[in-house]
């Protein structure tokens, strides 16, 4: 929502462009506003309602958008769904029945902003928009009085360096109760967009979290806004922002939404709060906690669990020695895997650890909620700022991550393998079958013979064209990973084979299928 623009100008669309233009039209997993909707908004928005709404179907048939080939001279087409539309009659049809709850989702977000941004610009109107009062800080302030002045830099200075050689990721979270998470929505939009950040925020009453990327100067002016803003300093400390090499280009675009969440594990933090958490472990009290689990003659009758909280994709490639890697897709099945396996962890002391810490803050209050475990440890920072200090510790291989990087790398060891061969590999590539969401480990002399699929199914699904429309489509999981327990019970097994720190063999059995494709639209591909 990022304008200087106010939100009563009157009803010309074009003064209203610069409010629509950010939004993610993609993502359908924005809190629904209320049903009351209407009456929050003042009359001029309700005038601006059939705008709003025609605006928000254009902007997600922009989205849409792919380049004609080169013979059809400056023509647009449309893909979606894996379909591919050369008329934008085809498309619009296309969009009205098959997407109009995503339409209607941003178009409702898209009002309740302006609602917001007439609010704030109404309070203003006679105040000093760079001087609010900094003890409260809510709706009724304009953001552009949050913006860092960077009148002293060229746009130049503020944008180079964004490349992957030279700019930076941060990766940070905050747990700590907001009312107003639209306002910080607003807010956090334009602020990445002034600071020319792509990326992914997520707002909840329960904190944000934040995945952002652009140059150093452009980092390290978000990193001091931050600190300095009321609502968080009390609760951010520099040691919080964990950065990587990277830059904008990590990002294809910058979102940020309001959610229930900030990251998703499926339970209302109304039952499980932030609140309760496991005992925080710094990177050196972990490293020494798990070298006395690893100098354990017998691992498997310890009454420790070293508990990877992440995907099973993630683990594939990187994970700490003697860990219990939970075989799951997803982080919101990681209630439903503790539930499966309680009886693991029954009187047993828990090391949990995840990419940057977030994950085990309510992960750790699920598992602690359950009063089976003697004590739940997490590592704070997660593995980020664990291989800060120990890059050649006891967690081995890559760090995944959830952007155009795949993986972070701070030791050479490789700890996976190639699917098809079995050599050691560990760099993701996508799935060359146009309708599997998968990542594939192929390695170059498997790909030199065209194995390039994330399995056999796909591999050849991907060779013949579609016969139907339903083949277009998206599946959540590939066909070959349709034998994969959706929650693997670990109690059935002779013994925990995760506790070996040798590589897991993949349930699936009929094919190498390793892991879902990262979805950057996904609630899910903000987690740290």
């Amino acid at each position: 929502m990022p304008s200087s623009t106010s939100a009563d100008q009157g009803d010309d669309p074009e003064a209203c462009l610069l409010r629509f233009s950010d939004l993610d039209l993609k993502d359908t997993s924005i809190i629904n506003p209320s049903s009351s909707l209407k009456a929050e908004l003042d009359v001029n928005t309700k005038k601006k309602y059939s705008f709003a709404k025609k605006k928000a179907f254009a902007l997600f048939v922009k989205t849409k958008e792919v380049p004609a080939p080169s013979y059809k001279c400056k023509e647009i087409w449309w893909k979606c769904c894996q379909q591919l539309f050369t008329g934008p009659t085809g498309i619009h049809r296309h969009v009205a029945a098959q997407h109009a709850d995503e339409v209607w989702h941003q178009t409702a977000s898209v009002l309740k902003q302006l609602a917001v941004a007439s609010s704030t610009s109404k309070s203003l109107k006679s105040a000093d928009k760079r001087n609010p009062p900094k003890e409260c800080l809510t709706r009724n302030h304009d953001v552009s009085a949050w913006l860092p002045d960077i009148s002293c830099f060229s746009p130049e200075e503020l944008i180079s360096g964004e490349g992957s050689d030279e700019g930076e990721v941060l990766l940070y979270y905050c747990y700590r109760d907001l009312e107003d998470p639209h306002w910080i929505c607003a807010w956090q939009t334009a602020l990445c967009q002034h600071l020319h950040l792509t990326g992914k925020v997520r707002i909840a009453t329960e904190g944000i979290n934040g995945t952002v990327g652009g140059s150093k100067l452009a980092t390290r002016l978000y990193v001091e806004v931050m600190l300095s803003c009321p609502l968080f300093k009390d609760y951010l400390c520099e040691d919080d922002f964990k950065t990587s090499k990277g830059g904008a280009c990590c990002f294809p675009e910058l979102r940020v939404g309001v959610f229930e969440e900030i990251v998703p594990m499926g339970i209302s933090p109304s039952k499980i709060s932030y609140k309760k958490p496991g005992i925080h472990l710094s990177p050196g009290e972990f490293h020494k906690e798990v070298e006395k689990f690893l100098s354990q003659a017998n691992q498997e009758q310890s009454d420790t669990i070293l508990l990877d909280c992440r995907n099973f994709y993630e683990s594939k490639i990187g994970r700490f020695q003697g860990c219990l890697a939970p075989d799951i897709r997803k982080f919101s099945y990681f209630p439903s895997y503790v539930d499966r396996n309680l009886e693991l962890f029954r009187e047993k002391r828990v090391l949990m650890y995840c990419t940057g810490g977030i994950r085990c803050e309510r992960g750790s209050a699920y598992l602690k909620a359950k009063g089976v475990c003697k004590e739940v440890f997490q590592l704070k920072g997660g593995i980020h700022k664990y291989l800060e200090e120990f890059p050649d510790g006891f967690y081995k291989g890559k760090l995944f991550v959830f952007d155009e990087r795949y993986a972070l790398s701070y030791n050479s060891d490789i700890v996976s393998e190639c699917s098809y061969c079995g050599a050691p590999w560990d760099q993701y590539k996508l799935c060359s079958t146009p309708q599997c969401r998968q990542l594939v480990l192929t390695c170059p002399a498997c790909q030199e013979q065209g194995l390039t699929a994330c399995c056999v199914t796909c591999q050849d699904k991907g060779s013949r064209p579609a016969s139907s429309p339903a083949q277009h489509s998206f599946k959540e999981e590939c066909d070959c990973t349709a034998r994969r327990p959706r929650i693997p019970s670990e109690l059935s097994q002779q013994a925990p084979p995760a506790l070996s720190p040798e590589p897991r063999p993949d349930v699936a059995e009929d094919g190498p299928c390793l892991c879902e494709r990262h979805q950057q639209h996904s609630p899910e591909a903000s987690q740290s």
